[in-house]
């Protein structure tokens, strides 16, 4: 049988059928007529709620667009942070879930985790070649650097938080608190008096992202999971005993709680203010085998005291935006204060990348990419180029402003 066409009337005319009459044909050649006139009136930039998509391949023509239009304006403060002639690049793809995105400024390379797949990666900004950095990685979730250049890293299948000495060797700064195995260490900061702080929320006991618990544990109460499957011989079954928390590393060693679950439930990303007197944790959703409220969400801030001392608890923002929840979950400051912010809103497309938001929890802007975006961090060689570890794959954009410190 011969197929058939579609005439200008969207009407199937096959051979012997009758023709559309005159008034079906004109009414049709109308509608087209005032589509196209709307269209015309309301062109739409390329992005990333656009259709088609627009593509952010690594291979996929540039951008002709100044500005990007998928960084958004949202109050007239965030202007002189936007590069206008600076686009967002997708610089790699092929994780399968990416995390913890750290700048080492004398090597000029960024390294981040992908943690179900047991390892951490490694992008040169010579060439921009992308390799393996780490494998195994013990599920490695955040990473940063130091103030002395040493790699700090927070892992999941151990439950630990390790520093990368410059001689090559490593050290566990943290693993345990009151005789009692930590959870699975997420995010970790340092102080400049020296400290280490960190967040130790339940997701390692995800079967995707790390170690279940073993048979009872709260991520496998009816025992049906096997930990040791696809791990190295003699690693033992763990069990989270330890409640969710924010911890500090004393430059003696010693290990404080500074922060309980019932004051941020279920903590992730931690950021300091650049003078340091502000302490920001996100509180994102429950995590496995969790019995208490769970974190909304939201963004917390702190005054920092002397050692561990927080006070002053206050809600910083909630992340919603437009009526969309944009859950936060690694955080960068700039050195105005401002907070550069992950956003995860789940199938919004157009709400998952970037939110930015004034020391006073204004929001000013957002950077929208096509992947629910876990962290970010500030890099380069001017500390100007902000890095966004997002679901499979990394982007970046120049900015017009540098992050606060190394991290």
């Amino acid at each position: 049988m011969r197929p058939s066409r579609t005439d200008a009337s969207g009407i199937a005319a096959e051979r012997g059928r009758v023709p559309p009459s005159r008034r079906t044909v004109l009414a049709a050649l109308g509608t087209l007529a005032v589509t196209a006139g709307d269209a015309a009136a309301q062109p739409a930039p390329p992005s990333t709620v656009t259709s088609p998509p627009r593509d952010f391949r690594p291979g996929a023509p540039p951008t002709t667009y100044f500005t990007d239009p998928d960084i958004v304006t949202v109050d007239p403060a965030f202007e002189p942070y936007i590069v206008s002639n600076s686009a967002i690049r997708r610089l790699w793809t092929g994780a399968l879930w990416a995390e913890g995105p750290a700048w080492n400024a004398v090597g000029r390379y960024l390294v981040w985790s992908d943690i179900p797949n047991n390892r951490q990666m490694r992008w040169l900004e010579e060439d921009g070649h992308v390799s393996t950095f780490r494998m195994p990685s013990n599920n490695s979730n955040g990473n940063s650097f130091d103030r002395q250049g040493r790699q700090l890293t927070c892992e999941h299948a151990t439950g630990r938080v390790v520093r990368y000495e410059l001689d090559g060797s490593a050290t566990v700064l943290a693993d345990s608190f009151e005789g009692k195995p930590l959870n699975s260490p997420n995010d970790v900061v340092q102080h400049p008096d020296g400290a280490y702080w960190f967040s130790d929320p339940p997701y390692g006991a995800l079967l995707y992202e790390g170690l279940p618990d073993a048979a009872g544990g709260p991520s496998n109460p009816h025992g049906h999971l096997d930990p040791r499957l696809g791990q190295p011989a003699g690693t033992g079954p763990r069990r989270r005993v330890l409640p969710n928390a924010v911890y500090r590393i004393d430059p003696s060693g010693r290990v404080d709680r500074v922060l309980t679950d019932d004051e941020v439930p279920d903590p992730n990303g931690l950021c300091f203010s650049p003078d340091h007197r502000t302490l920001y944790v996100c509180s994102t959703g429950k995590g496995p085998g969790d019995t208490g409220p769970g974190g909304k969400g939201e963004i917390y801030a702190f005054d920092v005291g002397t050692g561990a001392a927080l006070s002053n608890k206050r809600l910083f923002s909630d992340c919603v935006v437009d009526g969309v929840k944009c859950g936060p979950d690694g955080l960068r400051a700039d050195v105005d204060g401002n907070l550069w912010v992950s956003s995860n809103a789940g199938r919004a497309v157009g709400y998952n990348g970037v939110t930015v938001w004034t020391p006073r929890g204004k929001l000013i802007g957002r950077i929208r990419l096509p992947e629910v975006c876990g962290n970010l961090t500030f890099g380069g060689p001017k500390r100007n180029r902000l890095f966004m570890a997002a679901s499979q794959s990394l982007y970046a954009v120049t900015v017009n402003t540098q992050g606060a410190g190394p991290a």
